[in-house]
């Protein structure tokens, strides 16, 4: 077989398994309906009392029993789920023999309010325990499921047994961006020839109080509970924040050759990644845009291809005032007066924020975009910004010619990323 290359001389990556969890189902069939329908998975907490926070309401994915609550624990439960629908789509890896390595991006792993009350309450207040009392302390008895999560357990670890990855699992966690950044690293795997097949996944299941008031004290997140489904307004002039979420979604990666080889169906092409940070601040974008812009234009130069070629944007679009305008700066900075007229829509508007796992499951959506010439809308666009004149497909689905797609995500930190995604190889 004649080597497919793109135009740097580099194995074709494409995708041949997808698989997604959110607020708004599990499986790509039930979430791809309901996101062109313009439902929202946006709810009132009743995972834990709420009374006195600022906001109440979530992308919870509550159908997915986790007892005793561990968001960890949902990670987890989310991440299998994704996994599995990945993995069966590609028709690879079964029976727990998957032939590449794992990449997962994933909230850090931290003991949360009730097991640190747990421990508190056996151990007394007074205890000063050293590293080597904690271990035996947590090794055995009520407390061995900690010590299996924290000290020899992970989400990574678990998915790695489960479907037979190949070397090390690598954990990753680059803030709002992972997901992008774990399908990156997959992607540079194959380029590099270290890989025929790469599982890219993302999960979060992080909707806990610490959490969100944590959030909430950065002055992040909608404090519009009242209807649930209204509270996520990305690029609106009346936008107040973003909302929690939490869901997962996987994608296996292969050569081009790999996949012809064994007559996989190819679903879509990852033909450029992009990543830039600016370390500005902890939270906020550099005035200026440049990280973003680099980003973006990196993307772009990755696949080989100019800003005539993309035909919709799936933003990062979270809600938040300075996040939506810092978008609108980059892309206008790069796409200059196109970016009035290109496509430019937010699913969160629809799933919520779903933080570590958001850029993956946003490239699954992406990828379902250019399968079914399909552009999902920015649901609650009622008041437009003339500040932010992008077309952000408001509303209403919109049937559309899609070949090619850039994905953003731009996370906390400045770390940013985005992905080409394309039908063909270009």
């Amino acid at each position: 077989m004649t080597a497919i290359r793109d135009k740097s001389g580099r194995p074709v990556v494409v995708v041949t398994g997808m698989g997604v969890v959110t607020s708004l189902g599990a499986g790509k069939t039930d979430n791809w309906a309901r996101l062109c329908a313009g439902e929202s998975g946006i709810r009132t907490i009743t995972r834990f009392p709420t009374e006195g926070l600022r906001t109440t309401v979530a992308g919870t994915v509550d159908f997915i029993p986790v007892e005793p609550f561990s968001s960890t624990d949902l990670s987890e439960r989310l991440a299998d789920i994704a996994t599995e629908e990945a993995v069966a789509q590609a028709g690879i890896g079964r029976a727990g023999d998957f032939p590449g390595p794992l990449f997962l991006a994933v909230a850090p792993v931290e003991l949360e309010w009730p097991q640190r009350q747990e421990l508190g309450r056996d151990l007394g207040p007074d205890v000063d325990i050293d590293y080597d009392q904690m271990l035996r302390v947590s090794g055995g008895g009520r407390y061995k499921q900690y010590h299996r999560r924290f000290l020899f357990g992970s989400v990574a670890d678990h998915l790695a047994e489960t479907f037979g990855t190949k070397g090390s699992p690598v954990s990753l966690s680059t803030a709002c961006a992972s997901g992008t950044t774990a399908i990156q690293l997959g992607v540079e795997a194959i380029r590099r020839g270290e890989a025929d097949a790469a599982l890219c996944v993302a999960t979060d299941g992080s909707v806990n109080p610490e959490a969100l008031i944590r959030f909430s004290l950065l002055s992040a997140l909608s404090t519009q509970n009242d209807p649930p489904h209204a509270a996520a307004r990305p690029f609106s002039k009346n936008r107040d924040g973003f909302v929690m979420a939490e869901g997962a979604g996987a994608l296996v990666l292969e050569s081009y050759e790999a996949a012809a080889a064994r007559g996989a169906k190819i679903l879509g092409i990852v033909a450029g990644c992009g990543e830039l940070a600016d370390s500005f601040h902890r939270t906020r974008s550099s005035p200026d845009g440049k990280p973003i812009i680099g980003c973006v234009r990196n993307a772009l130069a990755d696949a080989g291809v100019t800003t005539e070629q993309i035909d919709y944007i799936n933003a990062h679009g979270t809600g938040t005032p300075e996040n939506d305008r810092m978008e609108y700066l980059g892309i206008s900075s790069v796409f200059g007066e196109r970016a009035r007229q290109i496509p430019v829509s937010s699913n969160k508007s629809m799933v919520g924020h779903t933080l570590s796992a958001a850029g993956a499951v946003e490239a699954v959506f992406s990828l379902l975009t250019l399968e079914h010439q399909r552009i999902p809308p920015t649901i609650n666009y009622d008041v437009p910004d003339p500040a932010i004149p992008f077309d952000v497909v408001p509303n209403t689905a919109r049937d559309a010619r899609v070949t090619t797609v850039m994905s953003n995500s731009f996370g906390f930190g400045g770390q940013n990323a985005s992905l080409i995604l394309t039908r063909e190889p270009l």
